[in-house]
């Protein structure tokens, strides 16, 4: 019989942590059921929690998304959200609520250069993403410990989860305070002067274009004092880049500039991304390969591709048109934005910044891949072994 028992509470309990359980309010995860216990962490209004006994005096034990496991007044506990819920919102929670310029939901901001998020709370699972500092991740649950992991997926889907340490998460650094340190800092210094300018450059990403040269100025006085070739040359590029986005063109000024923008492809010139099917076949040949891809937001002109080794094309055969999608840069193909701007395989990425750097967006997260906007799309550009390789047409969904 008490096998039997023991059976039944086992399955309501595996029950109960199977349905989705979320906090109507601002609580606190403590180590037993009782509001002067100690805690373990903060949960933010809308943290998900897996329930894993029954109501004990009105409380429940629960498990947050990092697995910590404590107790939760019942009260705070719901199957759902609802815009009538009365927040409680506790002044020492350290997550910030989204509204600010950067988040819409609850989070935090790293606070780290090439910050690992794991795909399990173990500095030894799998990297699922590197961040950078400035960089808003969802939070839901904080831990009070700072050598403890946050969920910084905010739920329990395992497929997408990520997990970093507590103490490389806080409120958004502040760019003038970092170089300030920096400067303060012993010129001998070259380990930390490394850390903190690999931090200021990735905040200054995370700010705007203007933040840009005085990070890589800093940066660039410790690349020399290490003295790598390398990394000197990638820090020049980096500087060139900073100076041509510090001063971008206005978007009318860039859409302008793009406006005519065709192929030469084995010597025949597009009038612009598009070309008959007839001209493509008589050009390329027969395509090696066809494909359909889903298209839900239907942004090409179809959904049948033909692949070819120098370009990819969505292809509508019934009305004999073509629209190019992707153009591998060689001596057969040329990109021309405009008839100033002819971009062939004989472009340096050098180059490129110093013609065009003022019309082009960048990320620090996509090193070498640059794009120019367009009304409803815009051409994303990759360099490889410092020169052009391809463009790319990308359409807003």
């Amino acid at each position: 019989m008490k096998k039997l028992y023991f059976l039944l509470f086992f399955c309501s309990v595996l029950l109960h942590s199977q349905e989705r359980y979320f906090l109507n309010s601002d609580t606190r995860l403590y180590t037993s059921p009782n509001l002067s216990a100690d805690f373990l962490g903060y949960f933010k209004y809308g943290a998900e929690v897996r329930v894993l006994s029954e109501s004990q005096n009105g409380w429940q034990k629960v498990q947050s998304d990092n697995f910590n496991e404590g107790f939760v007044q019942e009260k705070y506990i719901a199957k759902r959200l609802n815009a009538k819920d009365v927040k409680i919102k506790d002044k020492e929670n350290p997550i910030l609520e989204g509204g600010d310029a950067y988040y819409g939901g609850n989070h935090l901001f790293v606070l780290a250069a090439g910050l690992k998020a794991r795909a399990l709370p173990d500095k030894n699972a799998k990297i699922r993403e590197i961040l950078f500092t400035g960089d808003p991740v969802p939070v839901n649950y904080l831990p009070v410990n700072s050598d403890e992991w946050v969920n910084i997926n905010g739920n329990f889907n395992e497929e997408y989860a990520k997990y970093t340490l507590r103490k490389f998460l806080g409120a958004r650094p502040n760019f003038d305070s970092l170089l300030k340190d920096f400067d303060k800092l012993d010129i001998n210094a070259i380990g930390e002067r490394k850390t903190l300018s690999e931090r200021i450059v990735e905040l200054a990403w995370n700010t705007d274009y203007s933040s840009l040269i005085p990070a890589y100025k800093r940066y660039t006085e410790v690349v020399k004092q290490i003295n790598d070739p390398k990394l000197i040359a990638e820090t020049e590029l980096n500087m060139d880049l900073a100076k041509a986005l510090a001063n971008h063109k206005l978007p009318e000024q860039i859409i302008a500039f793009t406006q005519k923008a065709h192929y030469s492809l084995k010597g025949f010139k597009t009038k612009s991304v598009y070309i008959s099917q007839t001209d493509l076949v008589k050009t390329f040949g027969i395509p090696p390969k066809k494909n359909k891809i889903g298209d839900e937001c239907g942004i090409y002109l179809s959904d049948l591709f033909y692949y070819y080794p120098d370009l990819e094309v969505s292809v509508n055969e019934k009305e004999n048109k073509a629209e190019i999608i992707k153009v591998f840069i060689n001596e057969n193909n040329k990109f021309i934005i405009n008839p100033n701007a002819i971009l062939d395989h004989t472009l340096s990425e050098k180059a490129f910044i110093e013609k065009y750097g003022t019309y082009i967006e960048a990320s620090l997260k996509w090193p070498h891949h640059y794009s120019i906007i367009m009304e409803d799309s815009q051409f994303r550009l990759e360099f490889k072994d410092g020169k052009l390789f391809s463009v790319e047409i990308f359409y807003y969904c």
